[in-house]
């Protein structure tokens, strides 16, 4: 497995803290004025964007949980079966339903950066395909991302609690039928996305980062002790410091120690000397 590089880490975060906002200028993250879709979910808000420029990186940036009943989903961790390779495996019940939640967009919309005999061929597929009924989240994102493979662009996914389990389970989907096109997946925050048989046959575990910050209750979510796990390399950013695949146990043990100790390492002088720069402006 490569090493997560800290200006990829960054990239990577700012896009998912992007992902939020109802706009932003995506041209000054190295993308092109075209290079972006705007995939949305049944009340038509943006859930998913596609990101993408000269090199031949797609970055897909999943967004996190945005109402009351996006947090109601997180309690639907009963098993959804799908297939893996030759296998089949469970996941999250919930968050593979976002997935198959159908969108208020109705076609599929050729992309102005792609050559027209790619785009007409695959707009009727798709359009032969769903019959004219509403796409899914799914079926919306593939049908941007299979293009922009043709052209031999590889894809990176990524997202923020939720929208992290999103991405890993988008990217274990598309990878039944595009093995090479996944360049890594990295997600913040993110609960688990299936039981241990998806750990097993999970196909992506070497390019897959977890980021998980101190205490983020989220990251244990569901709480099911040994019914869901993990996939991949966790960084555990914990008291300035960055740890790799901590066992979750370990961790929410130094995480609570970390937290009854608090008041007392504001004491520490070192937290005086990361104050300094404020003297400096008086």
């Amino acid at each position: 497995m490569k090493p997560l590089k800290r200006y990829q880490y960054e990239r990577y975060a700012i896009l998912c803290s992007l992902a939020y906002p109802p706009t932003f200028n995506h041209t000054l993250y190295g993308f092109d004025k075209n290079g972006r879709h705007e995939v949305t979910d049944r009340w038509g808000r943006s859930i998913v964007r596609i990101l993408w420029g000269e090199r031949n990186e797609v970055v897909v940036v999943f967004k996190g949980s945005q109402s009351i009943w996006d947090w109601l989903i997180n309690l639907a961790f009963f098993p959804k079966k799908i297939r893996a390779g030759d296998q089949f495996c469970h996941v999250h019940w919930g968050y593979y339903s976002l997935l198959e939640q159908s969108s208020k967009t109705n076609t599929v919309k050729p992309s102005p950066h792609l050559s027209d005999a790619i785009n007409t061929e695959f707009v009727q597929a798709c359009e032969q395909n769903i019959n004219q009924t509403a796409l899914t989240l799914y079926q919306q994102i593939e049908s941007v991302l299979l293009p922009l493979i043709a052209q031999g662009k590889r894809i990176t996914f990524t997202g923020h609690s939720s929208g992290g389990a999103m991405a890993i389970l988008v990217a274990h989907r598309l990878y039944q039928h595009q093995p090479t096109a996944v360049k890594r997946i990295v997600t913040f925050g993110q609960p688990a996305a299936g039981f241990w048989n998806f750990k097993k046959h999970y196909p992506l575990a070497k390019r897959t980062y977890r980021i998980c910050c101190d205490l983020d209750i989220v990251t244990f979510l569901p709480p099911i002790p040994f019914m869901f796990w993990h996939v991949g390399k966790v960084l555990w950013l914990h008291n300035g410091k960055i740890y790799e695949d901590t066992p979750t146990l370990w961790r929410l043990y130094l995480s609570i120690i970390s937290w009854v100790l608090r008041p007392i390492t504001y004491h520490y002088m070192n937290k005086y000397i990361r104050n300094k720069d404020f003297f400096d402006k008086h």
